[in-house]
């Protein structure tokens, strides 16, 4: 398995998924069709599947674009939302692309209620997997609630969770810089963090650098039960984590570091 990022809008990510035993690959969230298939033509590889995260436009607005360069090629999907939608995917339902890469779509509704993140193993080598995660789990933060609650990001976030922590992560957008000022205002003691802050230092692209046990490690909204971010939302003993959520995001929002 190879993952190519294709930076695309003005901090968007679309991704070329490459099967390395065929040579096939899919193109998860391809808004910009012509770099997609400029890069994909530049490594040799043939675009069999389309693979769409959530339908917001700056992922999915460039599907009509690919069914027309790409005609009769799969584009998969959580919901009739999504433009050009040929295959509708629900939580746990699996596909494959090329000879060798095993998708399993993971519902994680909130950011929109069609949200879907892919979870990929290559199965001709032992290698660890990675997951597309749209704009439900960035590195070192979250998306916005804009069709869920703090309740749904926690469910989806903790389902993540259960991923293997060697999990690569291939988030939708890059944030990480941001995320990193304001997850050292809510957690400034998280030895993690420096490590995040020379990833950032050393790379202009973020993606793919990461993992799920990364995570867990720094990011606020993955720990939301720790000490220093039940500190930073003022949350009395006792309060639900979905509470602390809500709370942590809403101040996410309004952070001007």
């Amino acid at each position: 398995m190879k993952v190519v990022p294709v930076p695309v809008r003005e901090d968007n990510y679309a991704y070329l998924l490459i099967d390395e035993t065929s040579n096939k690959a899919a193109a998860v969230d391809p808004y910009t069709v012509s770099k997609v298939k400029a890069a994909a033509d530049q490594l040799g590889v043939q675009i069999v599947a389309g693979i769409t995260t959530h339908h917001h436009f700056d992922h999915s607005g460039g599907n009509e674009d690919f069914a027309r360069t790409y005609p009769g090629v799969p584009i998969y999907g959580g919901s009739d939302k999504v433009p050009a939608l040929t295959n509708l995917v629900k939580d746990k339902d699996e596909f494959t692309v090329g000879e060798a890469l095993h998708v399993k779509a993971l519902a994680t509704p909130c950011h929109t209620q069609d949200s879907i993140c892919y979870y990929v193993t290559d199965t001709a080598k032992p290698q660890a997997g990675g997951v597309f995660t749209g704009d439900t789990l960035f590195i070192a933060g979250s998306g916005r609630f804009f069709e869920g609650t703090g309740a749904e990001m926690h469910t989806a976030l903790s389902y993540l969770g259960t991923l293997p922590n060697e999990t690569t992560v291939y988030v939708g957008h890059e944030y990480t810089a941001s995320n990193l000022k304001f997850a050292l205002a809510v957690d400034p003691d998280n030895a993690g963090l420096a490590r995040l802050g020379n990833i950032v230092r050393d790379n202009s692209v973020t993606a793919g650098l990461t993992t799920i046990g990364d995570e867990k490690e720094w990011n606020p909204f993955m720990r939301l039960a720790s000490v220093a971010i039940r500190k930073a939302t003022k949350a009395a003993e006792g309060t639900p984590e979905s509470v602390v959520m809500d709370e942590l995001r809403n101040q996410k929002n309004n952070y001007r570091g």
